[in-house]
């Protein structure tokens, strides 16, 4: 195997593939990547066994042939390469090595045999759908902050991706919960999601596949079978698990009669909650809503540390009451909003409340409250 490729096509490729390959691993050929050098240029692979990415990039093969080198070494010799160099990679037919040459610079690599190589092969997919990388990308920040990272709870450690109705009209609905606040956001329905199976994508899925369409503005296709999910975008495919479980009937946790309508403005409330928090304890992050007509007052007691207070203007037309919440909680919902204003759906102080931004109806999430 010969071939020639510029630095920066392989850098990134490399970049995206090799980002799936754990640093410790007690399966030595899963530290490496596939490098596959034909005709039509040079394919790269590397996997955890859970996942695997594929990516094909351009270049100028003298000779066919494929091989597997550790993939993060790789990486980073590319990496301190000077841009634009051509780099010359050659596996040496006596031995399992490869060289790697660029300008004056030479290295050698152990290699392992392609045919080691593991293969996370899909099989056969149900249903597939094509999605804007714009679209995907809000579905996943809309909703990934609430992915629980308990394990014992394992079928909640990942995004519940199912078709939905909102107000009788077909969408595609991704839900994410830890037990203690749910997110929940909607998409119009894309063409072959009817019928689709309701499946869970895993965490680490879901944050790789966000830092891959971060990058490209390229349609998204979807495919799904009961087991696996595979992603196309551009020369870039990732095939993943799905999460072996159950998603629970989150719709019993949504609040029906929530009737107490706060309305504040999200900056102010965000940075207010941000200030007072300061003194809250590390391990019980307890922030008190006073809220009255006209006003909320947002209040912190922390025995250890002192207390903090802060008011801002709110619309509020119920009877005065107070609840409490977790703050990082509350600051990871209002990190989300789009519009100037956050809508509090509230029943009673020991009732999941409903969070809305008012300027964006396909985003809803709902918060369990602490004692405060």
């Amino acid at each position: 195997m010969r071939f020639v490729i510029e630095r920066g096509d392989l850098l990134r490729a490399l970049g995206h593939v090799a980002s799936v390959v754990e640093k410790r691993t007690t399966i030595p050929i899963l530290s490496n990547v596939l490098l596959r050098a034909n005709a039509e240029g040079l394919q790269l692979k590397a996997t955890d066994l859970e996942r695997e990415v594929v990516e094909s990039v351009s270049a100028n093969v003298a000779t066919p042939g494929a091989v597997t080198v550790p993939a993060h070494m790789l990486h980073d010799i590319v990496r301190k390469l000077p841009d634009g160099v051509q780099i010359r990679i050659e596996r040496e037919p006596e031995r399992e090595r490869v060289s790697i040459t660029a300008g004056h610079a030479r290295f050698a690599l152990q290699a392992l045999p392609a045919d080691d190589f593991p293969d996370l092969a899909a099989g056969q997919m149900s249903h597939s759908f094509e999605i804007a990388s714009g679209d995907l990308k809000r579905l996943i920040e809309k909703t990934r902050f609430a992915i629980s990272t308990e394990e014992t709870r394992y079928y909640l450690n990942g995004i519940y991706l199912h078709p939905a109705k909102t107000g009788g009209t077909p969408s595609l609905r991704a839900v994410a919960t830890d037990g203690h606040r749910l997110a929940q956001f909607d998409l119009a329905q894309p063409a072959g999601v009817d019928g689709m199976p309701g499946i869970i994508i895993p965490r680490k899925t879901v944050h790789e596949l966000y830092r891959l369409i971060e990058a490209s503005d390229a349609p998204v296709r979807v495919e799904v079978s009961p087991a696996k999910v595979r992603v196309e975008i551009g020369p870039i495919t990732m095939t993943s698990k799905l999460v072996d479980g159950t998603f629970p009937d989150y719709g019993r946790v949504i609040p029906q009669s929530n009737d107490k309508v706060l309305e504040v403005s999200s900056q102010v409330f965000m940075g207010a909650v941000d200030r007072v928090s300061t003194i809250a304890s590390e391990r019980v992050r307890a922030v008190k809503l006073n809220i009255a007509p006209g006003k909320l007052v947002l209040s912190v007691n922390n025995p250890d540390g002192g207390s903090a207070t802060e008011e801002v203007e709110a619309q509020f037309s119920a009877p005065a009451m107070e609840i409490g919440f977790n703050a990082r909680y509350l600051l990871d919902i209002s990190g989300q909003l789009e519009s100037d204003s956050l809508k509090f759906l509230l029943s009673d102080p020991g009732s999941p409340t409903i969070l809305k931004d008012v300027g964006d109806e396909s985003a809803l999430y709902v918060l369990m409250p602490m004692r405060v």
